[in-house]
């Protein structure tokens, strides 16, 4: 497992690459920080917690 901090727009996200299944996988909330270009994490944390229960 091999984990890594990728740049997109200048903001930080996170990322771990999965061997087993030969995949890159992210964290929701950076992405979800990215698309809104918000930076508090808790409000990105409650955004994300209002999406999430819609769905």
């Amino acid at each position: 497992m091999k984990l890594s901090i990728r740049f997109f727009n200048d903001h930080e996200v996170r990322a771990v690459w999965d061997d087993e299944h030969s995949k890159w996988w992210f964290s929701v909330l950076d992405v979800v920080g990215v698309l809104n270009e918000e930076s508090d994490y808790t409000k990105v944390r409650n955004y994300w917690k209002y999406l999430k229960a819609k769905l």
